[in-house]
């Protein structure tokens, strides 16, 4: 809920507050006694004549002698307001100055919601009003409204919720806009529509703009002036007072005052001599017997501020500005005067003694300062605490830091060590294989230069022109020749070492524990949760999917806060995460075919990891090893295919909004095994060119399938057909499709094979080898074909009769 809204809610309860009297004139000759006034209003209430009398007796005359003795109970309240807690007065310093100028409240009047303002600031903060607004139009028109009530911020938003200071009149079109600016207390507040004129009247008294309107800076409630203007606010004489002993509390130093030279600092104040002593001037003059001995010594601080506590000068009612005070109105909660009682709005209300009232109002602010110094006194011992965990904080993380960084060099050194280790065992293979190459470099050297010699030897007898001595060794030349060459037969010029190194690092499992490399938070309060138990019942495996669920044992008190399921690779090696969180089954897709896993489950909470559970054997579909076949029923997957796709039959029918090509994958990945499916055209219209193939989990899909490198396919027309790998194609094949058309799809992982087939017969060469790894089947069709998966079929017989053979 916006600014505005919450502000004009509190401007509508605000309509039930106090209003301010109307002006009424009436001179000082037809004031009748203030005590007839109040006797006459309780008379009225039926109040008892020893009521009126005690009432009468109690606030005579506004103006003449009940305030000293009420200023006497008032110094006994402020005693026990300062035997509450002694505050220092600097830390109220804040609540003495005023929010528009920021500095001490000078002449403060009380607006109608409580809040105080300088008379000077509130003049510098008024605004004026279309004149439709005004009170005489409200009057004129009937309104019952008051003079002092707020505007509904609704209709009229003099402040911008954007902003914390003030706006410019909005509520009409015809209010001229008054640039604003921003005070030292961060409040924004308008300059005078125009610049006052010249007059020696006091701020009070000076004209104000006609209709013009003031809008509280703390509360941001606004209401518009009567034809008093500030002069119907009234003044805040105790706010005067009390800027007044804080000043002078400031600057008087608290000295003894009965030192002869150099005075000391005072010790104690005594309130009934009203002297500040030092400790030796005490002695001497104030000795603690006689007379003496029942005055009452106090800390200087408190001493100061109850000498300040004196009489005010008496406040005037802001209707009549020669009367005093003399009562209270109960039910506009304000201080009225005799006239008010007589004449006024405030005749038919229920009044009482001023005195009373003051009296039971100081002792609800003491009451209430009460809880308010035990929250103080909380708050001290709180910041106290704060500090030490501070310093507890600072000290347990350097200790905390030590024993980490001793942990982790731990690790660095067993790591360097294995690091060794390693290095040592390259090293060796390095030697052996350099000196299996260069005893083959000697040998195959030594049985070169021979066969050189050989050679030469041979051309030189051929260069001979004796028959008869040529005849007579060619024989043996011929045999040592062919001998020579078959000693330079298979395998001789192979190399006996590769150049690679037949070593391979497995570091996963290392970086994965670096991974989960953590903290444990060790509670010996909260145990940790208790080990699950897997539903034996529940488990079971489904192609190459398997199906797990667990539950806590029944007796079981500890919660356990989520789990963690694990499963190894299918082939004995390490177990790894593939499920973190609350839920008490899980579904793993994409297993090997053919494969036995091993799993288990562990649950956990704040505190730590619980054990294990006991493992659990699971066996995924197994191979027709006669016919290489993995038997894999699945549909094709809504959750990763494009939103252009439409699905139909349970899924294993799909089509496409678009006229673009969209790709669209099966539920099941494979990474071994032989596997086949088909796909039924059910409508074509001769011009598009959709693809079959396999792809990788995160292929494009709005292209053609095998425009990227994560997608193997075979793309047809009605006429002919390609391949397609990387954008790259291949083998043109005559033979196309048309409404009806069986594609086939032979993945062979045991061969690393891909093959397609159009209505039963192999449709060109093998398209694809040196296939290997996660394989999901793949189609990318458009608006104008349709088809229909089939699966969980044998390979083509031709095919699986071939395989047997190989």
């Amino acid at each position: 809920m916006g600014r505005g809204s919450l502000a004009g809610r509190d401007l509508e309860g605000g309509r039930g507050r106090p209003e301010a009297g109307a002006r009424r004139g009436c001179s000082a000759a037809h004031r009748p006694s203030a005590s007839r006034g109040v006797g006459a209003q309780a008379k009225r209430e039926g109040a008892s004549s020893a009521a009126v009398a005690a009432a009468a007796a109690g606030q005579g005359a506004g103006r003449h002698r009940p305030l000293g003795r009420l200023a006497s109970s008032g110094t006994r309240c402020s005693r026990r307001c300062l035997a509450l807690s002694l505050v220092p007065m600097e830390e109220m310093e804040e609540e003495l100055k005023c929010p528009v100028c920021g500095s001490f409240y000078r002449e403060p009047i009380i607006l109608p919601c409580s809040h105080n303002i300088c008379q000077a600031c509130a003049r510098n903060i008024l605004v004026q009003t279309p004149e439709s607004e005004s009170p005489q139009s409200r009057r004129a028109s009937g309104s019952g409204v008051s003079d002092y009530d707020y505007l509904d911020l609704d209709k009229m938003s003099l402040y911008s919720e954007a902003d914390s200071g003030y706006g410019s009149y909005g509520g009409f079109a015809s209010a001229p806009t008054t640039p604003c600016q921003k005070s030292p207390n961060g409040v924004r507040v308008f300059p005078p529509a125009m610049p006052p004129p010249a007059t020696h009247l006091s701020p009070a008294l000076a004209p104000v703009p006609r209709n013009s309107c003031i809008t509280c800076p703390q509360c941001h409630r606004s209401l518009i002036l009567d034809d008093r203007g500030l002069r119907g606010f009234p003044k805040n004489r105790v706010l005067e007072g009390v800027i007044d002993r804080y000043q002078q509390s400031k600057a008087a130093a608290l000295k003894c005052q009965l030192c002869e030279k150099a005075p000391k600092e005072a010790t104690v104040m005594c309130e009934q001599c009203d002297v500040f002593y030092c400790d030796p001037c005490r002695l001497r003059c104030h000795p603690p017997r006689g007379p003496l001995a029942k005055h009452r010594l106090v800390p200087p601080a408190q001493g100061r501020v109850s000498r300040r506590l004196s009489p005010r000068k008496v406040s005037t009612c802001t209707d009549h500005e020669l009367e005093n005070h003399s009562m209270y109105c109960v039910q506009c909660k304000m201080p009225v005067c005799y006239q008010c009682l007589e004449e006024g709005k405030h005749s038919s209300h229920e009044v009482k003694a001023l005195g009373a009232m003051w009296k039971l109002h100081k002792s609800q602010l003491s009451q209430a300062l009460n809880g308010l110094s035990d929250r103080a006194k909380e708050a001290k011992e709180f910041l106290v605490q704060l500090r030490n965990m501070v310093q507890q904080i600072q000290e347990n993380s350097v200790e905390f830091e030590a024993c980490l960084v001793a942990q982790c060099d731990a690790l660095i050194d067993a790591l360097n060590r294995r690091k060794a280790q390693l290095l040592a065992r390259v090293n060796k293979e390095h030697e052996h294989k350099l000196k299996v190459v260069r005893d083959q470099i000697s040998h195959c050297t030594v049985k070169l230069r021979q066969t050189t010699g050989l050679m030469e030897y041979c051309l030189e007898v051929i260069k001979e022109n004796d028959p008869s001595g040529f005849l007579q060794i060619s024989d043996a030349l011929i045999r040592r020749v062919h001998l020579t060459e078959d000693q330079w037969g298979k395998g001789t010029l192979t190399p006996r070492m590769t150049t690679d190194f037949d070593l391979s690092l497995d570091n996963s499992p290392l970086l994965q524990s670096i991974h989960q490399l953590d903290f444990v938070q060790v509670k010996a309060s909260s145990p940790v949760p208790a080990t699950p138990i897997l539903q034996l019942e529940e488990c079971c495996t489904h192609n190459n999917s398997a199906t797990l669920s667990w539950k806590q044992p029944p007796l079981s008190t500890v919660p356990a806060e989520g789990y963690i399921l694990e499963l190894d690779d299918g082939s004995g090696g390490q177990f790894r995460e593939v499920y973190v969180g609350k839920e008490t089954m899980c579904t793993v897709d994409g297993l090997h075919f053919n494969s036995t896993y091993n799993a288990r489950v562990k649950a956990f909470n704040k505190t730590g990891v619980s054990p294990y559970s006991k493992t659990l054997v699971l066996q995924t579909s197994e191979v027709d090893i006669k016919k290489l076949l993995a038997v894999a029923w699945f549909a094709f997957d809504p959750g990763s295919a494009h939103s252009d796709i439409i699905f139909s039959n349970d899924n294993l029918t799909v089509t496409c909004s678009s006229y673009d090509d969209r790709v669209v994958l099966g539920k099941t990945g494979f990474s071994k095994g032989v596997h086949y499916w088909e796909l039924t055209v059910d409508r074509y219209d001769n011009h598009p060119d959709p693809a079959f193939g396999v792809a990788r989990i995160d292929v494009t899909k709005d292209v053609m399938l095998g425009k990227d490198d994560k997608a193997w396919a075979m793309y047809v027309d009605n006429n002919r057909s390609w391949f397609m790998h990387s954008n790259s194609h291949t083998n043109r094949t005559e033979g196309g499709i048309g409404k009806g058309a069986t594609v086939g799809v032979l993945l062979d992982l045991n061969r690393k094979t891909l093959t397609f087939f159009i209505n039963d017969e192999q449709q060109g060469p093998i398209a694809f080898e040196n296939v290997e790894g996660l394989f999901f089947p793949a189609v990318s069709l458009n608006r104008n074909v349709q088809v229909t998966l089939h699966t969980g079929l044998q390979v083509p017989d031709f095919y699986s009769s071939r395989a047997s053979i190989a």
